[in-house]
This record gives C-alpha cells, sequence and structure tokens, in this order.
C-alpha cells in the first residue's frame, strides 16, 4: 500500500485555530437553528479567516487563516468573534462559547443539510444526534510526515492536561452533571474517538488508514475523531481535546501551549530521541480523571504511579514550555494559562455564577458577554 498523500512540507509551527460557537436567541438564550442565515449575511462581509457550518444548525465554526504565532490567530479570532456578533444581533441573535449549551435539549435541534452531515446522522444515527458539544482544534504545521506520527503520539501524555485546563461544560440538558467536562463522555459514545493508538511511522498510519478505507469502514481519515491526529491535507497535527473557551485569550492560552508542547516533541525527534511508552489504560484514566474533576483533581504524573495536582502539573509543564512559546512569538498569549491555573477554568466560573440563583439563563447570558465583551460593553448599541 502507498502512503497516504500528504503536505508535512513545512514551514514548521505554523497554527491553525477553529472554534465551535453556539447560535442562542438574544432574550431566550435558548440554541437557535440559524446558521444558514448567518452565513448568508457574512457573505457580505470580508472576514481574515472562515465562518462555517457544523453538524448542528445552532453551531458556527471560525477558523482563522495559516497563522505564525498566537498573535496572529488572536487578531483574527477577536475580529472573527466580533464580525458573527454583529451580524447576529441583527438577527435578535447572539454567540456564546462553552463545552456544552447549560440547558438545551438535542431533540430540537436541526442537522445542517449538507451531504456529509446527513450522512453521518444516517451512519451514526442517535450518537450522532445528540451530539449539541462545541470544541476547539489547534493544528500546527510540521515539515516531516513520520515526525508529525512522532509528535502525534507524544501528544498523548499531554491530552489529560489540556482537558484539564480547558474544561468548560458541567451543565447538560439543564443539570448539573458533576463533571467539569461532560461534553467528554457525550462525545466518546462516538466511534474512533479519544486517545488514539500509537503508531510506528507515517508508513504503519497510513496502510492502517488504507486498510479501513478498502474494507469500507470510513470514507477517508477525517472519520477518525481522535484527540490528537495527523492531518495530512494541511501538513499539521491537531490536537482536537479541548472544550470551547468563552473568553478567547483561553483559547489562545491553550493554543500557544500545544504549539509550544509540539515544538519539544518535534525537536525530540529530530534528536533521534525515542518516546517513552505508557500503558494506554492509565492515559485515559487520567483523561478521565480530568473531565470528572478538571483543575482540582490529581493526575498520575507519568511515568511514575504518584498522583499530582493538576494546578501544580499545569504550572511545571508551562514553565517548561516557555522557551518554546518565546521562539514562536507567542509567549504574551501563553501567559493567559496562568489566570485559569490561578482564577479557575471555564467549567469552575460556570459553576459560580450558578450556584449565586440556580438560574441557568443566567449562566448563558454570562457566557454569552464573555465570548464577545466588546459587544457587551457598547453603549446604547
Amino acid at each position: 500500500m502507498a502512503n497516504v498523500e500528504h503536505r508535512f512540507t513545512g514551514p514548521s509551527y505554523t497554527l491553525g485555530i477553529e472554534e465551535e460557537l453556539m447560535i442562542v436567541d438574544d432574550e431566550t438564550l435558548d440554541l437557535a437553528n440559524s446558521i444558514e442565515g448567518l452565513l448568508n449575511d457574512l457573505n457580505e462581509v470580508p472576514t481574515e479567516g472562515d465562518v462555517k457550518p457544523e453538524l448542528m444548525e445552532s453551531v458556527c465554526e471560525i477558523a482563522t487563516t495559516t497563522t505564525a504565532n498566537t498573535a496572529e490567530a488572536g487578531s483574527q479570532l477577536r475580529s472573527l468573534r466580533r464580525q458573527v456578533q454583529q451580524v447576529a444581533g441583527q438577527r435578535g441573535l447572539a454567540i456564546g462559547s462553552a463545552g456544552t449549551h447549560p440547558f438545551a435539549l438535542w431533540e430540537d435541534q436541526r442537522i445542517v443539510a449538507r451531504p456529509r452531515y446527513r450522512d453521518l446522522i444516517s451512519g451514526l444515527q442517535f450518537v450522532a444526534r445528540q451530539e449539541i458539544i462545541f470544541g476547539i482544534h489547534v493544528h500546527v504545521g510540521l515539515d516531516d510526515p513520520d515526525k508529525a506520527i512522532h509528535v502525534t503520539n507524544g501528544m498523548r501524555v499531554h491530552i489529560p492536561l489540556l482537558l484539564a485546563l480547558s474544561a468548560n461544560s458541567p451543565f447538560w440538558r439543564g443539570d448539573t452533571t458533576g463533571l467539569d467536562s461532560a461534553r467528554t463522555p457525550i462525545f466518546r459514545a462516538f466511534p474512533r474517538v479519544g486517545i488514539p493508538p500509537r503508531y510506528d511511522s507515517y508508513e504503519d498510519w497510513s496502510k492502517r488508514i488504507e486498510f479501513m478505507v478498502n474494507a469500507k469502514a470510513i470514507g477517508d481519515y477525517t472519520y477518525l475523531w481522535y484527540d490528537v491526529r495527523p492531518h495530512p491535507n494541511f501538513g499539521t497535527v491537531e490536537v482536537r481535546v479541548m472544550d470551547s473557551q468563552t473568553r478567547v485569550e483561553h483559547t489562545l492560552a491553550l493554543a500557544a501551549l500545544v504549539q509550544a508542547m509540539v515544538k519539544e516533541l518535534a525537536e525530540h525527534y529530530e534528536a533521534g530521541k525515542r518516546l517513552s511508552r505508557y500503558p494506554y489504560e492509565m492515559l485515559d484514566e487520567n483523561k478521565w480523571l480530568a473531565a470528572r474533576h478538571g483543575l482540582d483533581g490529581q493526575l498520575v504524573d507519568l511515568p511514575k504511579t504518584a498522583r499530582v495536582p493538576v494546578v501544580d502539573l499545569g504550572r511545571r509543564v508551562m514553565e517548561r514550555m516557555r522557551p518554546h512559546a518565546e521562539e514562536l512569538g507567542s509567549e504574551n498569549e501563553l501567559d493567559g494559562l496562568e489566570d485559569i491555573l490561578e482564577n479557575g477554568n471555564g467549567a469552575s466560573r460556570q459553576i459560580v455564577v450558578y450556584e449565586a440563583n440556580h438560574d441557568l439563563r443566567e449562566v448563558v447570558r454570562e457566557l454569552v458577554d464573555a465570548t464577545v465583551p466588546e459587544a457587551a460593553e457598547a453603549p446604547g448599541e
């Protein structure tokens, strides 16, 4: 079998960020099945970056172009959030960002009228229908296919920490879930998700993909929705584990961390070093602990068997990644992690708002106001 064609040609460490946002009615704060109308209106507005549909009509995805660092990506994301909010406002709508909508019901959501999404529902049925969840995907460019596999394998150990830092979905269907990231177990119902298998090389990855395609199990590799995956069409490694972030500076902090982690692992490969091998079940268990407890929990500090508080691990990793972020021009955005470590992830912030009045609409209003803070502050518009 031939290798799957790829664009791992560099330059390395370029960055692309995708954010899935919720579209809500600005008065009731219910999810609104309105993506097609927004896309229509946005056709008239020049944007740097993309606005795209996702599976549900109440989801709006924004994506940056290829950028050098988080400073460049940040100006695009802020501008995209503002533009979508402006267009939404003209229709009595708003956008908000979190891993789940606190009280929406999947039964009320319409599926986007595009062949890929209809085929997805046809294939996965209830599993795809109940997936009103919102994530961020971070793409980092690399210049060699085997290096991309090394980085993908190496990123698996970081997945639980990234989830704990980003967890932002404590509510589901109008209920407290007791989890920091309810999005994680909801998405786990999908096939081909979670922490990926380990691959020996790009050739090994290609053979395994081709086997599945030839068996007509999947159309192509984009039907593998793992937490981290090589993306040969883009020439990137894509990290997909994180909940959508309410505050754009938190999206950028996480992207800066991912970009620095990829650089560290790429240099590890270039130095001819081998990755440690960890028990898959322990990686998976750490991910569960991160989804359940977020920053309040402990993760097993591999390769040791000792547990370490997530906040301590987060600080340690952040300091180790700082020189890489500085070299990439992303150090200012990396500092946004301090706000998460000091003041809580999105889930704990939502819970603070909820505990005041046990009012989930108040939680959504807070999410909307913090997603595009400039809109909330605009006087009398």
